[in-house]
């Protein structure tokens, strides 16, 4: 692929400071190296014929897509085909997540994901274990069979240094605070979840180095007058982030509204908590010992209980928008900025500025994905547009 310094001409760029209007962004050994009124006359350029060019999309809940589940093919083909069903919809970056499951599964995802790392597999950021250590109370529909204390088994896991970005959901009534702080000393973002703890349990986790919360509201002590429970803990720490899924299903939005208004601005994103049928027509898919089955937007296991979503990036945005009543700005940083804070990856990627990563997508005047890029060179491109940059 060509490396070589070239400049695209948009009608609109996503700066840190916002919009800028027919500005050029100038590209050169896969980063951004300026952000111009005027044009470098020696320098190759693309012309965007409309439409906005944005920060590429960062999800760190993403359990599947193309067909695939991660924790049924933990394999290079199974995490491709994911990476290529969410780049149509912006995702320039993920972390592939792995549901409650077997330290066997656990163990070839991690293998996976490290060979993907070494090989500079473009989109792959780090891991997500969502589970094992949850509360049996609010597993939703992780396996119980699979729900356990920490062991030495994953500690094993947890400490590789191959892995890149790392994230751990745990509930806090299984893993103790001085357990979270060594999990955190071995780099791990550990994020409280499915679980049913009072709001004391929750703080002292929060305290001992928990930064983030999994599907707010979701699978989660519920706020109550007496007992605020993990999710009045979550909305009322300034430290944390929260990540929602703005499905449709999984909260009401007006619960998405308090969030927003309660969390400090940065502290609320966006997650897909995305099933294997993200980019496909699948209407349902084997799950453990079940099945679950996909009803328009819906996913449900036997019982009725969600089961993940078939949610995307950039529709996510667009829900993001629509139910906060922010502007398009600052839904896609809700996409970008504010996940790449909450990995640590800022200094590098979910802005365009001089010095980031050129992790960029091309946005349509409809907001739909026409193409996009991972350090500067082309990742996904729309079979409809004429013309790949």
């Amino acid at each position: 692929m060509n490396t070589d310094p070239y400049q695209i001409l948009a009608p609109r760029v996503l700066t840190p400071e916002g919009w800028r209007y027919q500005h050029y962004l100038q590209i050169a050994d896969g980063c951004i190296v300026g952000i111009q009124a005027e044009p470098r006359a020696d320098w190759p350029l693309h012309r965007l014929s409309e439409g906005s060019l944005v920060p590429g999309l960062i999800d760190v809940q993403v359990n599947g897509g193309g067909g695939v589940l991660f924790n049924q093919q933990p394999t290079p083909t199974g995490l491709r085909q994911m990476l290529s069903a969410h780049a149509r919809f912006g995702s320039t970056g993920i972390l592939p997540t792995v549901i409650t499951d077997s330290v066997t599964v656990m163990q070839q995802a991690a293998d996976t994901v490290a060979a993907a790392l070494a090989a500079k597999e473009p989109g792959v950021l780090g891991i997500h274990f969502e589970g094992p250590h949850l509360s049996l109370a609010k597993k939703g529909v992780h396996t119980p069979a699979h729900i356990r204390s920490l062991t030495d088994a994953e500690w094993n896991l947890y400490q590789r240094k191959d892995l890149g970005i790392k994230v751990v959901t745990l509930a806090p009534e299984r893993v103790a605070p001085e357990l979270i702080a060594e999990l955190v000393a071995e780099d791990v973002r550990v994020c409280l979840g499915h679980s049913n703890a009072d709001a004391a349990t929750v703080q002292a986790a929060l305290n001992a180095g928990a930064t983030g919360f999994t599907h707010l509201y979701n699978g989660m002590s519920p706020l109550t007058s007496r007992e605020p429970g993990m999710v009045g803990a979550a909305l009322t720490d300034r430290r944390s982030w929260c990540g929602i899924i703005l499905d449709g299903h999984h909260l009401h939005p007006l619960a998405a509204l308090l969030a927003y208004q309660a969390k400090p601005k940065g502290k609320l994103f966006l997650v897909t908590d995305a099933m294997s049928p993200v980019g496909t027509e699948q209407t349902q898919f084997d799950f453990f010992d079940g099945q679950v089955v996909r009803q328009g937007s819906r996913l449900t296991d036997p019982s009725g209980s969600l089961a993940g979503s078939v949610l995307d990036m950039i529709t996510a945005v667009q829900q993001a928008s629509q139910q906060l009543g922010v502007g398009l700005a600052e839904a896609l940083e809700m996409a970008s900025a504010f996940p790449a804070d909450f990995l640590g990856c800022a200094d590098r990627l979910g802005r365009l500025a001089p010095g980031k990563q050129a992790d960029m997508v091309w946005l349509d005047d409809s907001q739909q994905v026409r193409q996009s890029w991972v350090a500067g060179r082309p990742f996904y491109l729309d079979p409809q547009s004429k013309v790949a940059l």
